[in-house]
């Protein structure tokens, strides 16, 4: 596996000539084992779903394809019978430089996302560039009746939004969320812990006032105890406020 993984050089890319051949390169890759652990951590996807690829192979991969015909034709090819093709298509979005290209790519692939960690990786770099217009495009999002893409709406928010783009509407946006879906509830457990890490004293009134359902408030407070950026002070108050 390694070796085929050093020699991904030019001559390899050129002999993949569509996007099933794209398909039989990750089987090359294959690692039972890491398959495995991958359907451990990953219970949406049906093992029989997973080839069993590392990241980094599937980011090496994405590098030597972007822009190329065959990279197109692959993400036209929706949807994915893999774990591995989703991370690939996601890795792929990443190298697009034109903010508007860009959304219109992650929109088409949005809707078939079907596991957290496809969700939680794709983080397209020219989104730092486009806060400001990004933002509507999460307004919807955040509204959308399926699960990974609200997450994926939250967490482009908890990503690019807690610094200097902060801004009390974010807190609200998320706060208004209810949802009985698991991977929904952790991303907002998820982002409300962060903002108490960096924007602690406006984001405290949504605990204090109870206004996230009792599991994520709960998950919330221990995500934030479990942090190095959170205050010690912070964190004593904060454990007298979980609801029994």
């Amino acid at each position: 596996m390694c070796a085929i993984l050093k020699c991904m050089d030019n001559t390899i890319i050129t002999a993949i000539k569509s996007a099933e051949d794209i398909t039989a390169f990750l089987f090359k890759l294959k690692d039972e084992k890491y398959k495995k652990f991958t359907a451990t951590l990953t219970p949406s996807v049906c093992e029989s779903n997973i080839i069993g690829v590392r990241v980094p192979q599937l980011r090496s991969l994405a590098k030597k394809l972007k822009g190329t015909s065959v990279a197109d034709e692959f993400m036209c090819a929706l949807p994915h019978a893999y774990l591995e093709e989703n991370h690939l298509h996601g890795y792929l979005i990443e190298f697009e430089r034109d903010f508007d290209t860009c959304i219109e790519k992650l929109e088409k692939f949005l809707p078939y996302i079907d596991n957290w960690a496809t969700c939680d990786t794709v983080r397209p770099k020219i989104f730092k560039k486009h806060k400001p217009e990004l933002l509507p495009y999460i307004e919807k999002w955040i509204k959308s009746e399926h699960t990974y893409t609200v997450r994926y709406a939250i967490g482009l928010l908890l990503s690019f939004y807690l610094d200097d783009d902060f801004d009390l509407k974010h807190l609200s946006m998320v706060a208004k969320i209810k949802s009985d879906e698991y991977y929904i509830n952790m991303m907002i457990a998820w982002y409300f812990a962060t903002a108490l890490a960096k924007q602690y004293e406006s984001t405290l009134p949504y605990i204090e006032n109870n206004a996230l359902s009792k599991w994520t408030h709960n998950k919330t407070i221990v995500k934030a105890c479990e942090s190095y950026r959170v205050e010690d002070s912070h964190k004593a108050y904060l454990r007298t406020l979980r609801i029994k």
